[in-house]
C-alpha cells in the first residue's frame, strides 16, 4: 500500500502556501501520497493560546523576511499581502466541499486562491475579487460557494479542525508522517527523511 502523509494548513499562512509549493517534491522523491487537510487556524490558534507572529510588529517584519529567503530558495514568488490578514473561513470551506465531493479540481483551485493571496497580493477579502479569481481559474463561483456555505460542509471543516487540535496541532502548516509530527514550511526535509524511513500505510 502506498505511503501517506497528512497536510494541515490555511490559505491565510503564507508558510502554508511555501509548504504546498514543495508537496509535489515531498511526493516525487518519496513516493508518497499526500492527504490534504483543510483546517481553520484561528480556530487552532483559539484552541491552544497561540498567536499569529503579525501579531508581534518586531516579529512580523522579520517572518516576512524569512518566509522571502525560503520562496527564493525554493524559487518561486512571494509577496507580502497589503489585506493581511486574509479571513478565510469561506475559502477553507470550498476546499473542504471540493474535496468531500472528491473533485478533481481540487489542486486548481489551491493553485489559484494561493497564487491570489501570495503571489498577486489580492484582497481576498473582497467578495468580488473572490468571484473573479475563482471564474478565472475555470470556476462557477455561485456553485462553488453554495457548496462552501452548506451545514455539512461547516461541520466537516469543523471536525478536521478539532481533530487537528487534539493531534497536537498549533500551528500551520502541519504535516504528520504516522504519528510523527512536523511543523512549519522549514520541515520539509524532515518529512522526506521520515517517508523515506517509514514503511507504507
Amino acid at each position: 500500500m502506498r505511503k501517506t502523509f497528512d497536510f494541515y494548513f490555511d490559505f491565510g499562512s503564507p508558510a502554508s502556501y511555501l509548504a504546498h509549493t514543495q508537496l509535489p517534491k515531498i511526493c516525487a522523491q518519496t513516493g508518497a501520497q499526500v492527504n490534504m487537510c483543510p483546517m481553520l487556524l484561528g480556530a487552532v490558534f483559539q484552541a491552544t493560546g497561540n498567536a499569529s507572529p503579525m501579531s508581534v510588529p518586531a516579529k512580523g517584519r522579520y517572518i516576512f523576511v524569512d518566509m522571502k529567503r525560503f520562496a527564493d530558495a525554493y524559487g518561486v514568488a512571494l509577496n507580502m499581502n497589503p489585506h493581511f490578514p486574509i479571513i478565510t473561513t469561506t475559502l477553507m470551506r470550498a476546499v473542504t466541499a471540493l474535496q468531500t465531493s472528491a473533485d478533481p479540481r481540487i489542486q486548481q483551485y489551491m493553485d489559484a486562491i494561493y497564487q491570489a493571496i501570495w503571489v498577486d497580493a489580492l484582497n481576498m477579502n473582497d467578495p468580488i475579487v473572490v468571484d473573479q479569481v475563482l471564474s478565472k481559474a475555470g470556476f462557477d463561483s455561485a456553485s462553488v460557494l453554495a457548496q462552501a456555505n452548506a451545514q455539512v460542509t461547516k461541520d466537516q471543516l469543523k471536525a478536521v479542525t478539532v481533530h487537528a487540535v487534539e493531534r497536537g496541532v498549533f500551528g500551520a502548516p502541519t504535516f504528520f508522517v504516522g504519528e510523527q509530527m512536523f511543523w512549519g514550511q522549514d520541515r520539509v526535509e524532515q518529512v522526506i527523511a521520515a517517508l523515506q524511513a517509514s514503511a507504507p500505510a
